[in-house]
């Protein structure tokens, strides 16, 4: 594992347009852990950070008072992550320790999260960390209601940032809090106004704890969020948080973005053969890719249960699939997923694991079969 480890951890800054993203962006520079942090700004038109009053090098990059690097996207964001990366190896620019991507307010943050995880070269020297999504407290709702790219910013990620609270009258902070927590029931809900919100620790929502260097999976998958949440929707307690499956959670409202957006996890408790699971994420990222928003996962797999599988991927693009040193809590060997999707059924998803995975009457599903008919494989059903 010690590639991943050493990778530098990138965090995805997000937010609608006038949501406040640099205006955290220059507290959270402040922080003397973020030393040596690069930023990359992929922003239309001018930001104000408060570091770039100086003006631009030559070639791209300031070097802050802090150590920080700043550098905005020029071409693709890839080139620039590759640039940083050659100038740290051949001693141009000390060792980073953090990449902070600042993505344009209009954007739909997958294509971002997918340059960091799906090059095979970038892989190999970053590890996507998280993604940090700002909301405006006072336009937050309507923002949501108006823009698909608003939603997929919320549903997507790790921790929630509301900004402007003392701005907002008490009801449209609750009404957005509502809204939030429909659309990601797992994403731990952050006040901008309080300290933590300017501390480093915002973007630790990675595997790996930076402090101790040991994966953090209950942290990472958001499994003490979503089960409390479970808890305050699920009054059926014989199930809750041992269940082969765990409840799912979607809004049923239709007339409004995000209406179709859903986060699950699946639970297993058998160790997993590897041509099964191969053949489910495939089959899923192959067919139903772009309604796969994001999904994470430990893996206990049949070919070595004592090593689990760690996956993460964003619609069709995954990180490729690293094998842990042991299991972070030897007494919960189970395969835990968490997946986000929009307009992809959550019965479809869980009955297409057990079509590969958990149903004694289906040895092995023919792929190309599944491809063709899902319908054709019994209880399989969109």
């Amino acid at each position: 594992m010690s590639p991943v480890l050493n990778a530098v951890p990138v965090s995805i800054l997000t937010g609608f347009l006038g949501a406040g993203k640099t205006s955290l962006l220059n507290r959270l520079l402040k922080d003397p852990d973020l030393t040596d942090t690069a930023v990359i700004i992929n922003e239309f038109g001018d930001v104000s950070l408060d570091h770039l009053l100086v003006e631009a090098s030559s070639d791209g990059i300031i070097e802050l008072s802090d150590g920080c690097l700043c550098c905005t996207v020029r071409g693709e964001l890839v080139d620039t992550l590759a640039d940083l990366m050659d100038r740290m190896q051949t001693g141009k620019i000390r060792p980073l320790k953090r990449v902070v991507i600042e993505t344009t307010g209009l954007a739909d943050p997958a294509p971002v999260l997918q340059s960091v995880m799906g090059n095979p070269v970038i892989a190999q020297s970053y590890r996507l960390d998280g993604v940090v999504t700002v909301v405006d407290a006072v336009n937050g709702l309507s923002t949501l209601n108006n823009h698909e790219e608003a939603v997929k910013q919320v549903a997507m990620a790790d921790r929630l940032v509301i900004s402007k609270m003392s701005l907002a009258t008490p009801d449209a902070v609750i009404s957005l809090k509502a809204r939030l927590r429909d659309l990601n029931p797992r994403a731990a809900m952050i006040d901008a106004d309080l300290p933590e919100a300017g501390k480093a620790e915002l973007f630790h929502c990675g595997l790996y704890d930076p402090a101790t260097k040991i994966a953090d999976v209950g942290r990472w998958l958001q499994d003490e969020a979503a089960a409390d949440h479970d808890h305050c929707h699920d009054h059926d307690h014989d199930h809750c948080g041992h269940d082969h499956h765990d409840h799912g959670h979607h809004h049923h409202d239709e007339n409004r973005h995000g209406a179709d957006i859903r986060s699950f996890s699946i639970v297993h408790d058998r160790p997993i053969d590897p041509m099964a699971l191969e053949m489910f994420i495939d089959l899923l990222r192959s067919a139903h890719g772009e309604k796969l928003l994001r999904m994470k996962a430990i893996v206990s797999m049949s070919d070595n249960p004592d090593r689990p599988l760690i996956l993460h991927g964003v619609q069709t693009v995954f990180h490729t699939p690293q094998r842990m040193a042991a299991w972070p809590d030897p007494s919960d060997r189970r395969t835990r997923m968490v997946l986000i999707t929009k307009d992809l059924p959550e019965a479809f998803v869980r009955d297409l694991f057990d079509a590969f995975t958990g149903k004694p009457s289906i040895d092995r599903p023919d792929r190309q079969a599944l491809e063709d008919n899902p319908l054709a494989v019994p209880g399989l059903r969109m």
